[in-house]
């Protein structure tokens, strides 16, 4: 840093007053802060490491107050980051700001294979920090095995199973697959077929691996309770909000099986609670329906977060989450983005793969191209669809992918087919029951806040008692 960037830089915190992600302040006018620790290893261990500025008091309004002798305090200041593992290589800046002098030390992040950089003095488990906005926060036992995964290279998606056994293997399914395996690769069938499921990293010694647990048993839950996909719908844009009879969800389903049955079935969940709107052209009367949300983006984000959910034993109690809300789908799984991998790299480099025997197996299934290929084709779907790009957010524990819909209001040529039967069936005043039986309801609630309420905001739908619209007697006509 130069003397006038750092002079700028506190011009910058007297007028902000803050501290932020990348910056702490110290006053440091009386001695050397004696606990550096934790800020060091927070800046170390984000992308674009942090600035120390020493000579600066919060609470003397974010005054200048000086150090007390600069060479001794960069001297213990280097001290303390050679007690960090590994060592923290500062690079001081030292100007005169008025009478007083301001000592800044930027820590540079490390790169992601050394992380997390942690105080020797207590180990790695309680030495380990990450910054949160202006806090030094402790890590997670997950946020420091994610590190050490990427670094040693752990293979979760093929740790054995050590409760199962061939047995439990849905040996249709799993000799299918071998055989198509045998057709690619003639050489490999001249080995013992036993010799081949290992080298497969399917079956070691009549165990089950994850990855053919996932794929090819009767039941994976069995071993793994919520490897699974939670699916729900639920009110409005937020969650939280229930119905008038108390209800939270419009549709809830915890959705289990084989990673292809996971696949299969969470799209049919979606597709069935999306609307489609139909589309009439002017010139030739023909019928054109269009979904919700584009079907191909979605499977590529179910997909993706079934391939690249971490599976290691950390979050081995944490299910994918699929949430429809009504103006957006988010689709959560346990697991930030691995390795050296941004957002602002999706769809755009090579990545780190963090189950590649999964990915690999899927692929040979025609379930996968397994060519990254998903977040580019997710954007285009969306796009093509009249739908803004769908939005990617990355954290130590999670990843999230957020659809959001395109709510277009109905006209004469573009209306949905539901609202169409709805006004016909209504020419005559229906009941809320009669209107939830003809759209093949059990219960009323989805019809109520899906079709009928929208109905009525917009004028189209009226009610027969205006006056008590809870009433159990009300009932709704075409306007």
């Amino acid at each position: 840093m130069t003397h006038q960037a750092l002079i700028d830089l506190i011009g910058m915190i007297q007028v902000q007053r803050t501290e932020s992600q990348t910056l702490e302040l110290k006053a440091a006018h009386i001695g050397c802060p004696k606990r550096l620790y934790d800020t060091l290893s927070s800046f170390s261990n984000q992308d674009g490491g942090g600035i120390l500025v020493f000579g600066i008091s919060e609470q003397d309004s974010y005054g200048v107050v000086g150090v007390y002798d600069p060479q001794d305090l960069q001297k213990k200041v280097n001290e303390q980051c050679k007690q960090m593992v590994p060592p923290v290589r500062p690079v001081f800046t030292v100007v005169s700001f008025g009478e007083e002098i301001v000592v800044s030390a930027e820590i540079p992040g490390i790169d992601i294979s050394e992380r997390p950089c942690y105080y020797g003095g207590v180990g790695k488990t309680k030495g380990s920090y990450i910054r949160v906005g202006e806090s030094d926060e402790p890590m997670s036992d997950y946020e420091i095995y994610s590190y050490e995964a990427f670094r040693k290279k752990y293979e979760d998606d093929i740790r054995v199973n050590e409760r199962s056994d061939e047995s439990v293997l849905d040996r249709e399914a799993f000799t299918q697959y071998i055989e198509r395996i045998k057709l690619q690769y003639p050489k490999l069938s001249r080995l013992p077929d036993a010799d081949i499921y290992r080298h497969l990293n399917l079956v070691v010694q009549g165990k089950l691996t994850l990855v053919c647990t996932l794929l090819f048993s009767l039941y994976p839950q069995m071993f793994y309770p919520q490897y699974t996909i939670n699916a729900m719908v639920v009110f409005g844009n937020e969650r939280g909000i229930a119905a008038e009879d108390g209800a939270r969800f419009l549709d809830n389903r915890r959705i289990e099986g084989t990673i292809q049955d996971m696949l299969a079935q969470s799209l049919n969940f979606l597709q069935k609670n999306m609307k489609v709107k139909t589309i009439i052209d002017k010139e030739s009367g023909k019928r054109n329906d269009k979904p919700e949300y584009p079907v191909i983006a979605l499977r590529e984000a179910l997909l993706n977060a079934l391939i690249h959910r971490d599976y290691s034993i950390h979050t081995q109690g944490m299910p994918i989450e699929v949430i429809m809300y009504s103006n957006r789908i988010e689709i959560r799984n346990p697991g930030g983005l691995y390795g050296r991998l941004t957002v602002d790299d999706l769809g755009r480099v090579q990545p780190d793969a963090r189950n590649p025997v999964l990915a690999r197996a899927l692929e040979f299934l025609g379930i996968t191209e397994n060519r990254y290929s998903g977040i580019p084709t997710m954007r285009h779907e969306s796009k093509e669809a009249g739908l803004r790009e769908p939005e990617f957010k990355n954290s130590r524990q999670e990843f999230l992918v957020t659809f959001y819909n395109a709510r277009l209001e109905a006209s004469p040529t573009e209306s949905s087919d539901q609202e169409r039967k709805i006004l016909e069936f209504c020419r005559q005043p229906k009941s809320r029951d009669e209107i939830a039986h003809f759209l093949g309801f059990k219960s009323t609630r989805w019809a109520m806040s899906g079709f009928v309420s929208p109905l009525l905001k917009a004028g189209r739908l009226r009610m027969t008692l205006p006056d008590t619209p809870k009433s159990k007697n009300q009932k709704y006509y075409t306007a």
